[in-house]
């Protein structure tokens, strides 16, 4: 039977990074994948769809571009072109991820990973009382021991449980759709769901974004939700809003959305953007103390521990923050606290950025003013809402917004957000200077870089409220 210091189930980008770190440490390592290398964000997330985002950006760049002088026409957009380009550029990224793996000697197994059991046994040091734990994992059939089993399978998109769920497709399915269709209906209302409208909107598809609630974003700043909202309906996707679909039904050559209100939408396609689940089925957990929350999530102590010692999870499949770049570095402090010797520390969460690749996008880092007025006792806020210089004369009606949260007591600025183009570039390095401590008083003493949109977060001198 092989034997292990670390096996990790799931070739993520955190259990990759994980893996390649334990290994440089020493440790035998191996970990196991039932579908692609790099995990949601390099197959079916973050990078197809940014892909995809500035494919449909063309569009509204060629039509800006008149009020410059230019006269760019647009012809027909070949959807195979951009599916078979996005193909190629993922397989290079599974390769390269492989190759990480295949070069830090971590050992690959390409199946579903089970863990069939796990037992306590007494170490070599009996004098010294201490116990390890040994964890047997099956996969492919092979019985494999382990010292410490890392679970980071990620996530998955859930449908809402409505009759003819089955007939739409979820973000995975839509990147490897066979032909673009002329009308789609995008249910949801949160990142997934406004990035996915702005996409197809952009490639020239009738888009309908239908959602719940009033505004996009739940969760998010209120003035980032409204204005959000306010621009999406601008830029040509049309915004059914306090909408719930209770059945889709087959109709003609495409389908039919049959809502609580008692209204319907046709559309050739129907997507599902409503949310995703930690990713836990056909791990084996029955065979482990491990336990679930209430929303499926494994549930980890500061250290990723779960209440089976020497099991550990960490990324989506956790649902602490669900962004690829908090489960590398969630990956670094896990191998940091079992491999390197040095005291155990946890995670910080404060301040992580994060962007909406909408259309415009989002940019945020910090509390939102709500979080903010339910912290803290006293609060500024400061806010801009203006055209940016390139739209004076494009023709554009889109307007930026940014916000400043700050800590009046303490001249603390605790949260950052921005509705525009490029925030995303934007709210990174400010994103550096709150997790350094900046204050109003520096940013007020900050030269801004004339003519930018960015200029005026360092130029807004008087609160709003």
């Amino acid at each position: 039977m092989k034997q292990y210091d670390l096996f990790v189930i799931g070739a993520g980008s955190g259990g990759v990074r994980a893996a390649r770190m334990a290994a440089a440490q020493g440790a035998k390592v191996a970990v196991a994948e039932s579908r692609y290398f790099g995990g949601t964000c390099v197959n079916v997330g973050c990078v197809p769809k940014k892909l995809f985002v500035y494919a449909s950006e063309y569009s509204h760049i060629a039509k800006s571009s008149q009020g410059f002088g230019w006269d760019i026409n647009i012809n027909d957009f070949d959807w195979k072109t951009l599916l078979n380009n996005k193909n190629s550029e993922i397989d290079r990224l599974n390769g390269i991820y492989g190759r990480l793996l295949d070069n830090s000697g971590v050992d690959v197994f390409e199946g579903e990973a089970r863990i069939s059991g796990a037992s306590t046994i007494k170490d070599v040091a009996e004098s010294e009382g201490t116990v390890s734990s040994t964890h047997r994992i099956s996969v492919n059939g092979e019985e494999i021991e382990a010292k410490r089993v890392l679970i980071a399978t990620g996530g998955w998109p859930v449908k809402p449980d409505i009759k003819g769920a089955e007939l739409a497709i979820t973000s995975n399915e839509f990147f490897f759709l066979d032909e673009l269709p002329k009308k789609v209906v995008v249910v949801g209302g949160g990142y997934i769901a406004v990035e996915f409208a702005g996409i197809l909107n952009g490639l020239g598809v009738e888009t309908v974004l239908s959602y719940r609630g009033d505004k996009v974003l739940r969760g998010f700043d209120e003035d980032v939700r409204s204005h959000l909202t306010e621009e999406l309906s601008k830029s040509g996707i049309r915004l059914d809003l306090n909408r719930s679909p209770v059945e889709i039904v087959q109709a003609d050559s495409g389908y039919r959305v049959e809502f609580s209100q008692g209204e319907s939408e046709r559309a050739d396609l129907v997507v599902f953007a409503t949310g995703r689940k930690p990713l836990t089925e056909s791990l084996g957990l029955e065979n482990t103390s491990i336990e679930l929350d209430a929303s499926g999530a494994i549930k980890v102590d500061e250290f990723f521990e779960t209440s089976e010692p020497g099991i550990f999870a960490l990324g989506d499949v956790i649902n602490r923050v669900q962004l690829t770049p908090v489960a590398l570095h969630e990956a670094m402090r896990f191998v940091a606290n079992e491999f390197k010797g040095l005291p155990k520390q946890g995670m910080d969460y404060s301040d992580i950025a994060s962007a909406v690749f909408s259309q415009p996008n989002v940019g945020t880092v910090g509390l939102s003013e709500e979080q903010a007025r339910e912290q803290y006792s006293n609060i500024d806020i400061y806010r801009s809402s203006f055209r940016a210089l390139k739209e004076t004369i494009s023709g554009s009606e889109t307007k930026t917004l940014m916000k400043i949260v700050v800590d009046k007591d303490s001249d603390k600025v605790i949260g950052m957000h921005m509705v525009g183009d490029h925030a995303g570039e934007i709210i990174q390095g400010f994103a550096a200077a709150m997790k350094m401590g900046i204050t109003k008083t520096v940013l007020d003493s900050t030269v801004g870089i004339h003519p930018t949109s960015a200029e005026e977060f360092v130029t807004m001198r008087e609160p709003v409220s």
